[in-house]
């Protein structure tokens, strides 16, 4: 018996979600772009792309989505947040703004922009675990990871801190997978889908 397909909704508020959408193709996966609580309720799994955090809180407030979206993730929705994703799944966000919302479905903390500002962004060579051959990460105004709870395994690290983690169904990168045409950090992520 053939295993149902699955589809994955990249939320498109803002951000690289077109570049998302094209890594999940290459790994022979239908996409939804998500704009909508009706477009939400289509899709299997989430990924919450890169841009910029506050903003994208506005939006998904302003949109309608952010209660939906908090309840399909606390239900159990496999969700995939890259860097200004990450911020919006953190428990603990550090430098926000106060009326910034996070979802606070990781048990993470996080400080937007903790490794430098624009001008600061910068690519490196990290260790995927289990895999021999290093992934080429692209760091962008990075959230930096200063506390991981007790059931946060992290999958990656640069210079001994931790910049791709999981955490039941949810993965989260400081870095941007999509930007790279490696689709092996987006394969963990649909492991959980």
């Amino acid at each position: 018996m053939q295993a149902p397909s699955r589809t994955v909704g990249v939320l498109a508020l803002q951000g690289a979600f077109r570049a998302h959408e094209s890594a999940l193709r290459q790994l022979g996966v239908a996409t939804v772009q998500v704009r909508t609580v009706e477009q939400l309720d289509r899709v299997d799994a989430l990924v919450i792309p890169g841009g910029e955090s506050t903003t994208m809180s506005k939006l998904l407030d302003s949109s309608g989505l952010f209660d939906p979206i908090a309840k399909r993730i606390a239900d159990g929705m496999p969700t995939f947040g890259t860097c200004a994703g990450m911020i919006l799944l953190a428990t603990d966000v550090a430098d926000g703004r106060p009326d910034q919302r996070s979802f606070a479905a990781l048990d993470i903390g996080v400080r937007r922009n903790g490794f430098g500002r624009q001008i600061d962004s910068f690519e490196a060579d990290i260790a995927l675990a289990g895999d021999p051959d290093p992934f080429h990460a692209v760091l962008i105004r990075a959230p930096r990871i200063e506390r991981c709870g007790n059931g946060v395994e992290v999958l990656a690290a640069h210079h001994s801190e931790p910049v791709l983690v999981r955490q039941g169904p949810i993965v989260a990168a400081s870095f941007h997978p999509e930007l790279t045409g490696d689709t092996r950090v987006h394969a963990i992520f649909l492991q959980e889908a």
